[in-house]
């Protein structure tokens, strides 16, 4: 595992001069094409942020499961936020060895997404206990939203696009889940993995990791360790990236492990199309479309998909939670 994900400073991302601009867009496509994952520095949210969030959770992850579950995933409604015990979401039909919570952008019933009752849409479940997770949390949301979005404002102008191509076509109303996860301690010969084989379903993740490791990459020569590294985040792009560009930027599989000796935190932050968007390759890149099904964990070809980003999170998330579909899905 000699291999090492590039480190790209995206602060250039927010101001204006286009030289830089386009730089930091250049170095962005070349991490897209060789393996979709990169480390961004600059990003703009505040290490004291992340530090009030990793503290929250840490308190929460640290009470009974019978306080946990006060919140738990099957009092969120069509919303379906809160939280999961460990083993209780999948990865390919095989349980996770990791517990978690929710979260998505806080919507109320005055939402028209709402209104018109989206599952995945609506408002989130806190707990009682410890009570400044609601504030760190909504904060959090607030900071990675903007980062995205000049993320993907790099990834537009490395693909010849306008800056603004993505938030105009596919993210003025973006659809944002956020996990935080927490995988407890392994011995190092388990093969039980915290969260196994996959790629992520839309646009762009933000992942910010504590300091136990265990993030590894999937590459042409084998599993590349994604250590942390301090201030920045690990940013990957997702299926329906993949399927706008025909292939050209992957969708890389990851996988992850916790053989730290103490429990590993992670926050996992999800920018993808809005619900109701069409998810059709952008027309430069439609002719590079391939089967790519047998190199994929799943086996199925996220270019033979077609229909809204809505059609395809649901699919996939009934399969990391089976009750969904029967709770949620109508």
């Amino acid at each position: 595992m000699t291999e090492s994900l590039p480190v790209i400073d995206v602060a250039p991302l927010f101001g204006r001069d286009e030289t830089r601009r386009r730089h930091v867009a250049d170095a962005i496509g070349s991490a897209c094409r060789d393996n979709g994952f990169f480390y961004a520095t600059g990003h703009g949210i505040a290490p004291a942020l992340v530090a009030r969030l990793d503290a929250a959770a840490r308190e929460f992850f640290a009470l009974a499961e019978s306080e946990k579950m006060q919140i738990a995933m099957a009092r969120g409604g069509r919303a379906w936020r809160g939280f999961f015990p460990v083993g209780g979401e999948l990865t390919s039909g095989i349980p996770d060895r990791k517990e978690g919570i929710y979260f998505g952008s806080e919507l109320d019933e005055r939402d028209p997404r709402v209104r018109a009752g989206l599952p995945l849409h609506g408002k989130n479940q806190f707990p009682v206990r410890p009570a400044q997770l609601r504030a760190a949390v909504l904060e959090y949301l607030d900071a990675n939203e903007r980062a995205a979005h000049a993320v993907m404002e790099g990834i537009a102008l490395s693909l010849g696009l306008d800056a603004q191509y993505f938030r105009t076509n596919y993210t003025s109303e973006p659809t944002i889940l956020f996990r935080i996860f927490h995988y407890p301690s392994d011995i190092p010969s388990s093969m039980q993995w915290g969260v196994g084989e996959h790629t992520d379903y839309g646009l762009l993740t933000l992942l910010a990791q504590d300091d136990a490791g265990g993030l590894q990459v999937k590459s042409p020569t084998g599993w590349t360790d994604a250590p942390p590294l301090a201030g920045t985040l690990v940013c990957n792009i997702g299926d329906m990236l993949d399927r706008l560009t025909g292939g050209l930027y992957r969708s890389t599989p990851h996988r992850a492990r916790n053989i730290s000796g103490r429990g590993r935190l992670s926050f996992p932050f999800f920018f993808d199309p809005g619900f109701a968007a069409e998810i059709k390759p952008l027309p430069q890149h439609a002719a590079q479309i391939r089967d790519d099904r047998e190199t994929r964990w799943d086996k199925q070809s996220v270019h033979a998909f077609n229909g809204t980003y809505g059609d395809y999170l649901l699919g996939k998330v009934s399969k990391v939670f089976p009750q969904l579909r029967h709770e949620v899905i109508s």
